[in-house]
């Protein structure tokens, strides 16, 4: 509970109808999850308008609103806020009523395209191993301590994120690593939490369908290191061509990594191999489990991040490299008969899929072939489809185009949007197969003795989204199943 003129501070007040000395019991966005003596927060959103739920959130309980356009009709004994930007406020007045908990401990963002859920993920994990309480904020899965709490988006919504900071704090948690979508910046949902330091991964084409331009999704990542307090440290990758202008504004201490140039956390890779990445970092050599150049672009950021927080240097690589990654990015297993290599993976980014298969091409020994099952999702970006099936093609030696998550699309037509993109030299090289389970099985057939196979788009989910409905689905569990029949 919290006294609704408390919750309001830093908030851009434009009027205020009724009492601010009011008790507040709970905060929400939804109109549908307000309780008795709440306060909700009307936020027009991508798909629907909080405005036009004012009325029912009274009718449930709501005794304060907040909103940037007011009804004509007041409800009598209803506070009534009018503010510039309904999603800010919620931000701050989140944080306000669950005490501002990011305060209270150090809390690092991680944003980028790419490796944003492996970062954050080793970051908890190494942490954890050095001894302390540790909260994580994640594509895959949130967590306080050894409680997991499952993720329904990149970063929740601003007060299941104070809700879920506020319960850190309390469970005695002294680091929070987060995912800073490129969504939760714009929506103002990390507005008002206070960070400790941030990182950036790297920037390539994803979220047109949602930030329209390119130059937009690098404006907002770019937002969240410009609005860092002047007492964060702000972590870079130097190797990215935008790596300095993330940084170029930024009150934070500034910091780069690089695998190519000198920088503040210097990196080489000295072998990249099934078992591995044997690396020098700043000079001292160590063998990470982790595999692949965009892991070791990864373990780097882990590391700078350990010791702008003032970690021991020779203990955190040490204890950086017993640490496996995150579920589903590049998730792979050996079959003990066939020996074939099944690898599951999140890429779902051109960039992000060419990152895994150059990888995948380094690993190989000799001819083995590489087959790919790749998807692109429904209701998305469309304009990066026809990338991913010629990315695929130019670095696969077969391909199998499939369904991903078509929520409300027909995947015939996203798989037909995939097409073209393709030459008719790949033409001889890919196959349509709609059912993903079929899909995967059929690359599985195609495989010879030490083949890879890759299913790429889904990592660590366990549904397929369809025409509105979650069906359970694991491209982990459902390759394992084949390739084992298979070793029969």
């Amino acid at each position: 509970m919290a006294v609704l003129q408390d919750i309001l501070y830093k908030v851009n007040l434009r009027a205020v109808y009724g009492s601010t000395a009011l008790t507040i019991s709970d905060i929400q966005t939804d109109s549908r999850k307000i309780s008795a003596n709440g306060c909700f927060i009307a936020i027009k959103g991508q798909t629907s308008d909080g405005h036009l739920f004012i009325n029912q959130a009274i009718q449930k309980g709501a005794i304060a609103i907040v909103a940037e356009n007011l009804p004509t009709q007041r409800s009598e004994g209803v506070t009534y806020i009018q503010v510039e930007n309904s999603a800010a406020a919620a931000g701050y007045i989140a944080n306000n009523y669950y005490g501002n908990p990011s305060f209270k401990m150090k809390v690092i963002g991680v944003t980028g395209t790419n490796g944003k859920t492996t970062i954050a993920t080793l970051l908890f994990k190494l942490f954890g191993k050095l001894g302390y309480r540790c909260g994580l904020l994640s594509t895959v899965q949130n967590q306080i301590g050894e409680t997991i709490i499952p993720a329904s988006h990149t970063t929740p919504d601003a007060s299941s994120i104070n809700a879920l900071m506020h319960q850190m704090l309390n469970g005695g948690c002294t680091h929070v690593f987060m995912e800073c979508s490129s969504h939760a910046i714009h929506q103002h949902r990390i507005t008002g939490i206070h960070f400790t330091g941030a990182l950036f991964s790297n920037i390539t084409h994803d979220h047109l369908d949602y930030h329209k331009t390119f130059d937009e999704y690098i404006r907002v990542k770019k937002s969240f290191f410009d609005n860092l307090p002047a007492d964060a440290f702000a972590i870079s990758n130097l190797d990215d061509k935008r790596g300095i202008i993330m940084l170029q504004n930024t009150p934070a201490k500034k910091y780069y990594y690089s695998l190519r140039t000198l920088a503040d956390f210097k990196g080489k890779v000295l072998d990249n191999n099934i078992l591995g990445l044997q690396m020098s970092i700043n000079d001292q050599e160590v063998h990470f489990r982790l595999i692949g150049e965009f892991n070791a672009y990864n373990l780097l950021a882990v590391y700078g991040a350990a010791v702008c927080l003032g970690e021991e240097k020779q203990r955190v690589l040490q204890t950086l490299s017993s640490l496996t990654g995150a579920e589903g990015r590049f998730d792979y297993f050996i079959s003990p008969k066939e020996r074939i290599i099944g690898i599951v993976d999140y890429a779902h980014t051109p960039d992000a899929l060419l990152n895994v298969l150059s990888t995948i091409k380094k690993l190989r020994q000799g001819h083995e072939k590489i087959i790919t099952v790749v998807g692109c999702g429904g209701d998305r970006d469309r304009t990066k489809r026809p990338l991913m099936a010629e990315m695929a093609c130019t670095h696969s030696d077969r391909v199998i185009l499939t369904s991903d998550n078509p929520r409300s699309e027909n995947p015939e037509d996203i798989i037909r949007e995939m097409e073209v993109g393709l030459p008719a030299a790949a033409k001889r090289k890919y196959l349509s197969i709609t059912d993903r389970k079929e899909a995967i099985k059929t690359a599985v057939s195609l495989a010879n003795q030490e083949d890879i196979v890759l299913i790429a788009g889904k990592g660590h989910e366990k549904y397929q989204e369809i025409k509105g409905v979650r069906h359970p689905f694991d491209d982990k569990a459902i390759l394992r199943e084949i390739v084992e029949m298979l070793d029969k």
